[in-house]
């Protein structure tokens, strides 16, 4: 894998979004980081999905699809009482950050991927938080907000230890997900509504 390819692709996906560019600059201190590769179930749902609509970031679908096999999946609620078919279904790996393909102290960024018809319970963290969604489609609900009906190439902001939700209905969804700060506390659920 080229990473300096990598690394250029994300430079380009972040600057060339309006949103993103104004949520935070690009960093410019990101440096390749060596990753050991820990799959999950939710790998081997992404490698076989077929229902992520849209053709705007094609080319950031299939990136991601390439990084899958080499990423650090992560269980983020392991030890919760979230649901076994969400530890299994829920994807999401670092590409920029702690156990990401390189490393900044200005900005973390991932993939998230949920396949059709699973919710991602209320959580929060004190880390701002810009979700871009890049194929497919999920309900985004925010605390004081109404639900926001999400396609490709939607953003939703997250202020810090602001509550929100995800839920797919019949379409899978793929994120590129920014965090501008408080790197360290990860999410924690916020209500007990974890199925």
């Amino acid at each position: 894998m080229d990473f300096d390819h990598v690394l250029e692709h994300l430079r380009q996906l972040h600057t060339g979004h309006d949103d993103l560019r104004a949520f935070c600059d690009f960093p410019d201190d990101v440096v390749a980081q060596p990753v050991m590769a820990r799959h999950m179930g939710a790998k081997d749902h992404f490698d076989a999905e077929t229902g992520l609509i849209g053709n705007e970031y094609a080319a950031t679908r299939s990136l991601l699809k390439q990084l899958g096999p080499l990423a650090y999946w992560r269980d983020t609620y392991a030890g919760t009482n979230v649901s076994e078919r969400f530890m299994d279904e829920f994807g999401c790996f670092s590409l920029i950050g702690h156990n990401g393909f390189f490393k900044s102290d200005q900005m973390n960024a991932w993939m998230v991927y949920m396949p059709a018809g699973l919710y991602y319970p209320w959580h929060q963290h004190p880390a701002e938080e810009m979700y871009l969604c890049l194929a497919g489609e999920a309900v985004f609900k925010k605390d004081g907000a109404p639900d926001q009906h999400m396609g490709e190439g939607g953003v939703t902001l997250h202020a810090s230890n602001q509550p929100h939700a995800m839920e797919t209905l019949d379409h899978p969804v793929l994120c590129y997900v920014v965090w501008r700060n408080e790197f360290t506390t990860k999410p924690v659920l916020t209500y007990d509504d974890a199925t």
